[in-house]
């Protein structure tokens, strides 16, 4: 099993190369959110372009680092727009990240998330109910395809989520993170254990949605898995320092921000984090 040192050094080559390249990571996102995701992807580095056309996502996913994919505001474009983007990336062996905003509610979002299995995202990210709804919806092990999704909100811990998570990076061969009060990052092989953040990203619109951005840029230098354990432990640090320096939730947004920009790569890899084989 790789050590937590060798990750942590991997998590360091990651950010420094993306912040060296500042690689482009598009993405066809939640529109209640897109601003948020946007900034963020800037803040750690990347280059941000936010699209919902079909043409203009193919065309993204062929000259892209990586592709965002969230499905929180459906558009009836999107039915289009979104096989025709993953198949590209598909075709091209492109990395791009799958946000399952919602899985559960409505026909067109039921649809598109269960065409995705035959795409394998690179990485899946999600709260708890989320992941276990889609891996229900795929039919693997640890999902339930009728979950306690409440719209946006998970009603399930991350612990729960677990063995869905481990299946679905089983499934796609990349790597599954599941955001709570302790994020859980899942390999085929291997869980990671990431702490910190704040209450307030609860009583933020976007803290998932702009993680799932910052995860497609670091997908563009790493392994899903070290991309994943990367973002997840940025938005950990930079949520624990945020919280410590504002008095409520429109002025967290602001310095969180900054807090994203000014971490350095020695601080995200010593984010606290566990490891354990699966």
């Amino acid at each position: 099993m790789i050590n937590k040192k060798e990750i942590q050094n991997q998590m360091i080559q990651t950010v420094e190369t993306v912040r060296r390249t500042n690689p482009m990571a598009g993405s066809i996102t939640n529109t209640v959110t897109i601003n948020f995701v946007a900034n963020a992807q800037l803040a750690i580095g990347g280059s941000a372009a936010m699209v919902y056309l079909p043409d203009e996502g193919e065309f993204l996913a062929k000259v892209g680092g990586a592709t965002y994919i969230n499905v929180g505001t459906l558009h009836p474009i999107y039915e289009q727009t979104l096989p025709r983007t993953v198949k590209v990336l598909h075709e091209t062996r492109k990395p791009w990240v799958l946000d399952p905003v919602a899985v559960g509610i409505g026909m067109l979002r039921t649809q598109l998330l269960r065409q995705f299995k035959e795409y394998k995202p690179s990485v899946i990210r999600g709260n708890a109910s989320e992941i276990i709804a889609l891996a229900g919806l795929w039919g693997l092990e640890g999902g339930v395809e009728v979950s306690n999704v409440r719209g946006v909100d998970s009603t399930d811990s991350v612990s729960v989520a677990k063995a869905a998570a481990v299946a679905l990076a089983r499934w796609t061969g990349g790597a599954v993170a599941v955001s709570g009060k302790t994020d859980l990052i899942a390999s085929s092989d291997l869980v990671a254990f990431s702490y910190g953040g704040s209450h307030f990203m609860e009583k933020i619109t976007g803290s998932g949605c702009s993680l799932g951005g910052a995860v497609a840029v670091y997908a563009t230098a790493a392994s899903p898995f070290i991309a994943a354990l990367t973002a997840t432990a940025v938005y950990n640090l930079a949520g624990k320092r945020t919280e410590n320096k504002v008095e409520g939730p429109g002025s967290f947004q602001i310095q969180f921000l900054d807090e994203l920009y000014k971490a350095t790569a020695m601080d995200i890899s010593n984010n606290p984090f566990d490891i354990e084989e699966v």
